[in-house]
């Protein structure tokens, strides 16, 4: 095997508010060198970096918004998000658990704390990933994968260093629990201090990490605080990653979808026209109804 290098390392930008209840830093597609189509399949990541909220008697979040084109997945480290979406689903995303949403052809969307989180305030930790769907794939029905972090499969690293969760994709013959439409991995490093792990992805797929706790090295070499991320580029196939503390750190490589990307707020389509479309269905109705 050849060594992955990274080919940046990036501090977070500063944050923004989503809605009133997500203070984000946005890696993909904002920061330098992280546009849509270098990150393709993963087309935006905003990165809720550990943040204490006070406890309010007010449900913080987004309201009702569409989407059409891609999937939406939200990791929870810290603090609970409850949803609601037009075709009548629901529930609540605790930490460790994963939430894959399919929007594809179209669905209006709600986020917010989860009530009892609100009213006793805490710290709020999360990541949402928007993976692009192939254009065969887009206008397919939604779909909901809620996946429970008892429900993640899990290596575990020798002599008790730690495990790494297997969102999608496989990791040393372990398979992720989401199903994806196209190649990606998607996993959960949770390493004690001291632990290594090592990661192997095709040369083509577009690698990246971030730093969610802790501090690690990478390739003996590079030293990596919390809440940064690494770029790696597209040549190699593995990369170590070694825990200079208690770490977790999100790993995810995917193959890239080499298509037109057309974007424009919540949808993610390949031509203009069918962004003009997705609007022209969004607002006669056809994405159904939600308070």
């Amino acid at each position: 095997m050849t060594t992955k290098k990274i080919e940046r390392i990036i501090t977070p930008p500063a944050p923004h508010m989503v809605g009133d209840g997500f203070r984000v830093h946005n890696f993909i597609p904002s920061a330098h060198g992280l546009s849509m189509q270098r990150m393709s399949p993963f087309i935006m990541m905003d990165y809720n970096s550990k943040f204490y909220f006070p406890p309010t008697q007010e449900l913080r979040g987004v309201g009702v918004h569409p989407h059409r084109g891609f999937e939406t997945v939200t990791i929870a480290y810290k603090g609970k998000v409850a949803h609601h979406d037009s075709a009548g689903n629901s529930g609540v995303i605790g930490e460790g658990d994963v939430q894959w949403m399919t929007a594809a052809s179209g669905i209006l969307h709600k986020e917010y704390h989860e009530e009892q989180f609100s009213k006793n305030g805490g710290d709020f930790q999360m990541v949402q990933l928007w993976v692009n769907l192939p254009a065969k794939d887009k206008m397919s029905a939604p779909k909901y994968q809620g996946i429970t972090n008892d429900a993640i499969n899990k290596f575990q690293l020798p002599n008790d260093e730690g495990f790494v969760e297997v969102i999608a994709g496989t990791y040393n013959g372990v398979s992720g629990t989401a199903s994806t439409f196209t190649p990606v991995n998607l996993l959960n490093a949770k390493l004690n201090k001291g632990a290594t792990a090592t990661f192997n992805f095709p040369a083509s797929y577009n690698t990246a990490l971030l730093v969610v706790e802790g501090s690690i090295k990478v390739n003996g070499s590079e030293k990596i605080p919390t809440d940064n991320f690494v770029l790696f580029a597209n040549e190699g196939e593995e990369f170590i990653v070694e825990a200079s503390e208690d770490a977790v750190v999100l790993v995810l490589g995917g193959e890239p979808i080499n298509e037109p990307i057309a974007a424009h707020g919540p949808f993610v389509m390949n031509t203009q026209q069918e962004i003009i479309q997705a609007f022209n269905d969004f607002n006669i109705g056809r994405f159904g109804y939600l308070e």
